[in-house]
């Protein structure tokens, strides 16, 4: 009589702050309600990202800021995927690593939350002067764009942390990740969804992307209950376009896709940090030249003086 080969257990690796929990936990469960055969376990740890709070992000560099330690990992057998919010996960992956699934986007807008000083107020309304706290330079460079008026200032941390320091009277108001906030049940704390218009997205924001081993065909197969197409072609279009102009995630590279029908529009912008310059052009096409879509869009920018823009902010991040 044949013996059955026991039924693998797969190790899910997630950084320890609350939201990577959060989401982590909800791959997890979808997983194992998926296939009850298998038993999933989460194991966490820290990242560089986690680990330095008191350095403005783009000062430390971000090859793979939040990833690194995850991806080491997953090449030394530890763990056999990783769960990463697709914004923080680098284009380029390590050798033997890839992008194994992109989960549905849930609205990837960036967020302002106010202190209660400001409850009647709004972007355009803040006075002169306000103290603005975010820590991406897209969001930066957008703003200063629009809102010249405004003062900003570097704000590291979880969510809470930053949070407190806003109701501390640290800061006039915040921008934060909308999906961020609704995936960890504060959506009350969201004074104004920011459009598209004055604030482009990350590439990537709102999805989740699942990185496993190249060639592990059953945790491949595995992920395929959670892969939700539209999110993967947006995203991949996104990711190309950042790919293209060799930007990283502490780049004012902002993004915003949509689909209808089989066509994919991509709307990409490069801005200087004094939000001097803002870059931004559109383009459309058929969803499975996703990636040549955003390509294509790299190149159009990059004619229009992207490159200098980029090249530029490389040069004023490393004389700090």
């Amino acid at each position: 009589m044949a013996v059955s080969s026991p039924t693998r257990s797969i190790r899910i690796g997630s950084r320890k702050s609350q939201l990577a929990l959060v989401q982590t936990y909800w791959v997890q469960k979808e997983l194992q309600r998926h296939h009850p055969q298998h038993q999933f376990d989460v194991e966490t740890m820290s990242t560089q990202g986690d680990k330095i709070l008191d350095v403005a992000l783009a000062k430390i560099g971000d090859k793979g800021l939040f990833t690194k330690e995850l991806e080491v990992a997953m090449e030394q057998n530890q763990v056999d995927l990783a769960v990463h919010s697709l914004k923080d996960l680098p284009t380029n992956l390590p050798t033997g690593l890839i992008l194994g699934c992109v989960t549905e986007r849930v609205d990837p807008a960036d967020a302002l939350v106010v202190n209660k000083k400001h409850l009647d107020k709004q972007l355009d309304t803040l006075p002169e002067g306000a103290v603005i706290g975010t820590s991406s330079l897209r969001r930066l460079a957008q703003l200063r764009h629009h809102f010249p008026h405004l003062t900003f200032k570097d704000v590291r941390g979880n969510v809470n942390t930053r949070l407190k320091k806003l109701d501390e009277g640290e800061y006039d108001a915040i921008i934060l990740a909308v999906a961020g906030l609704q995936r960890l049940d504060m959506s009350d704390r969201i004074h104004q969804v920011i459009p598209s218009e004055i604030s482009l997205h990350a590439v990537g924001q709102g999805a989740l992307g699942i990185e496993c081993r190249e060639g592990d065909e059953e945790v491949l197969a595995l992920l395929k209950v959670l892969e939700h197409e539209p999110t993967r072609d947006r995203c991949y279009a996104e990711r190309a376009f950042l790919r293209e102009l060799e930007g990283g995630c502490q780049v004012p590279i902002g993004v915003n896709t949509e689909i209808e029908g089989d066509t994919l529009t991509l709307t990409g912008m490069v801005a200087s940090l004094d939000g001097q310059t803002l870059l931004k052009d559109t383009i459309s096409g058929p969803r499975e030249s996703a990636e040549q879509l955003g390509r294509d869009l790299a190149n159009r920018l990059r004619e229009a003086g992207a490159g200098e823009v980029l090249a530029a902010i490389f040069a004023q991040i490393e004389r700090g």
